[in-house]
């Protein structure tokens, strides 16, 4: 299975990094255009995302559509151990670089339990399995953790994995600590999970 899933990884970021830095920018606007009309029908107060970076769908005017909708919009703050501690979006001037190439913001670290705040928790993947919500990461297991820790908290947040079209992956491969999603959003739609 781990084989499978190198394999599958392989696969998915060669495809994003064929994408052309127009059509990775108009997929962007789309994504934050979606995933703003999820949140603001949802009556959300608090959203969980992420600074994307390298070829993953852009989510710099979506952090800023959510915060000047009046959403309280946290960041992650990779931890040593790979696990995410979360600070507040305050503004594309407030975050640095960190670690592995990341974004993070300046202000005070709220904790990795933080999380367990957000309405909505938007996260990072490379695929989805239409049938099961099962998302297939990057392989590091920061999120693993934080969907771990919502489940453990019996967070109500709705899960929500942002991709490009086309990354909905019937059969993807999943091992017992895989946690389903709740919904897909990609520039062209929002896919809800049963």
């Amino acid at each position: 299975m781990l084989n499978e899933k190198k394999a599958l990884r392989s696969r998915l970021l060669a495809e994003r990094a064929a994408m052309s830095p127009e059509e990775r920018q108009a997929a962007s606007n789309a994504l934050a255009s979606e995933a703003l009309a999820l949140a603001s029908a949802g009556n959300v107060r608090t959203v969980a995302c992420y600074v994307s970076m390298g070829s993953e769908p852009g989510t710099r005017p979506l952090l800023d559509a959510l915060r000047a909708a009046g959403m309280h919009v946290l960041l992650p703050v990779l931890l040593p151990d790979n696990d995410l501690d979360w600070a507040a979006y305050e503004g594309s001037e407030l975050l640095a670089p960190a670690r592995l190439g990341l974004l993070e913001p300046t202000g005070p670290r709220l904790g990795p339990a933080a999380v367990a705040a957000a309405d909505l928790v938007l996260l990072p993947g490379l695929a989805v399995d239409p049938a099961t919500g099962v998302r297939l990461g990057r392989g590091g297991g920061s999120y693993d953790r934080v969907l771990a820790r919502l489940a453990a908290a019996g967070s109500p947040a709705l899960l929500v994995t942002l991709l490009f079209d086309g990354e909905l992956v019937e059969g993807l491969p999943a091992e017992p600590h895989d946690r389903p999603v709740d919904a897909v959003v990609t520039p062209q739609r929002t896919l809800r999970f049963d």
